[in-house]
């Protein structure tokens, strides 16, 4: 029964189909796993154990009866604080939001439980998602899994730290700005971002509606593909003879590579290595309209970010954990035309990238520049946790600001991902690259 923390979503779901595995002995062994384990609070908010088992009866009894839903059906999941779920708590990571019961489940956790997935409960996260860091002196921060005293990458911290560390088979997250990418890089998960609009946000706690998307964070490429299908209730990506051969990708470089530290750098040169070995053909590419896109980061995502969120913030900003609270604060510096310009800007920015990008299969980066910076330290020095902040989500958000969709990988080295940036509305064609890469990296 150990072996079933450690096992990919999709061997629990085989399991399971074959009759090896029972779901209501699966889910509780997830539940006593989270209850005994020495960080199980700082990586759930709330272990939903009545509803884990009701779910798991009812897909006990639809794996004796041949009448299972999905692959995924009977396997435990958690969901960052942010999704709604009908009569438990859902607050964000905020004290803003303490005591706030939602009467119906997320829209996205409707279709997962609708395909049979069971709710473990709700992770920790970084406060209203607003940080790539995934600290939170509010609530909790979950330590990294490959260093303790470290951060987890936010702002779907809990989401990661639950699959690293054996306490889920796979995590649901958002990301806005990197907070599926991040952590999945830093615990050495897979992690997908979907495109923005694919997967509804309806039942989710905004931070920028236009930014804003839903995606797993899991133990393989098939995991999330299996996740992706059952979060909008679809079929799942065909992986089967997936291949690098014939594949064209573009390294970029700027951007991605500026301040890029030894261990991320030297791991994403390995990875190169790899894929090119297993058949890929590797072209640098430089993107100069990017630069101009990552200068209209502040205004596109604070201005919008106070904006849904100024009437709540300023009733109780001593709520807040100040260095969020200073962000949050950094749209009051800009105005509605400002807003309208930068939008304007970065489409045009997007129809560069489009024309550079549209010879390759997709384009490679170090999922973050960065390894997880030390907890203690960025609590006590403000402009190390601005730097580490910044650093953390520079590369994962230019897949969000060029409006794609995005996958990372683990390199092999602890905490170093490989990012893969693909067209929108592309997630099946990347998850069939992202299989081979996978290979190709083990």
């Amino acid at each position: 029964m150990q072996d079933w923390l450690t096992m990919t979503a999709c061997d629990l779901g085989r399991g399971i189909g074959m009759g090896q595995i029972d779901p209501v002995e699966l889910t509780e062994t997830y539940l006593s796993a989270i209850d005994d384990h020495p960080h199980g609070d700082r990586i759930y908010a709330r272990v939903t154990h009545d509803r884990a088992r009701a779910e798991a009866a009812a897909a006990a009894e639809r794996a004796k009866t041949g009448l299972r839903r999905s692959l995924l059906d009977g396997v435990p999941i958690s969901w960052k604080d942010l999704f709604d779920t009908a009569g438990i708590g859902t607050e964000a990571g905020s004290a803003l939001l303490k005591g706030r019961i939602p009467d119906a489940d997320a829209l996205v956790l409707r279709n997962a439980t609708q395909m049979g997935t069971v709710c473990l409960g709700k992770t920790h996260m970084s406060e209203l998602a607003f940080s790539g860091l995934g600290l939170n002196p509010i609530t909790e921060t979950p330590p990294c899994v490959n260093d303790e005293a470290a951060v987890p990458g936010g702002s779907s911290s809990g989401a990661g730290a639950s699959v690293a560390w054996g306490l889920a088979a796979c995590g649901i997250g958002s990301d806005t700005g990197g907070s599926v990418r991040i952590p999945s890089a830093w615990n050495d998960l897979v992690g997908l971002k979907t495109t923005a609009g694919r997967l509804s946000l309806e039942g989710i706690v905004p931070l920028c509606l236009r930014f804003d998307t839903v995606g797993p964070l899991a133990r393989s490429v098939e995991d999330a593909a299996h996740m992706l299908a059952a979060l909008e209730g679809g079929t799942p990506a065909d992986l089967r003879s997936a291949t690098l051969k014939g594949r064209r990708f573009a390294d970029l470089q700027n951007v991605a590579k500026d301040d890029l530290r030894t261990a991320p750098g030297q791991a994403y040169e390995n990875a190169l290595a790899k894929l090119s070995e297993a058949g890929a053909e590797i072209v640098p590419l430089e993107v100069p309209e990017l630069n101009d896109a990552m200068g209209l980061t502040s205004v596109i995502y604070t201005a919008e970010a106070y904006g849904l969120w100024r009437d709540v913030i300023e009733a109780n900003p001593e709520a807040m954990y100040p260095e969020i609270l200073e962000r949050f604060r950094i749209g009051l510096g800009y105005s509605g035309p400002d807003y309208v310009a930068a939008w304007a800007k970065l489409k045009a920015c997007r129809n560069a990238w489009d024309a550079a990008t549209a010879g390759f299969d997709a384009v490679l980066a170090p999922t973050a520049p960065i390894l997880p910076p030390n907890l203690e330290r960025l609590m006590n020095d403000h402009d190390y946790y601005v730097t580490e902040n910044l650093l953390a989500l520079r590369n994962t958000r230019i897949g969000n600001l060029m409006g794609l969709t995005s996958l990372t990988l683990p390199t092999g080295t602890p905490s170093c991902g490989l990012m893969v940036l693909s067209y929108p509305n592309s997630e099946e064609a990347l998850l069939r690259i992202g299989a081979a890469m996978e290979s190709a990296l083990a």
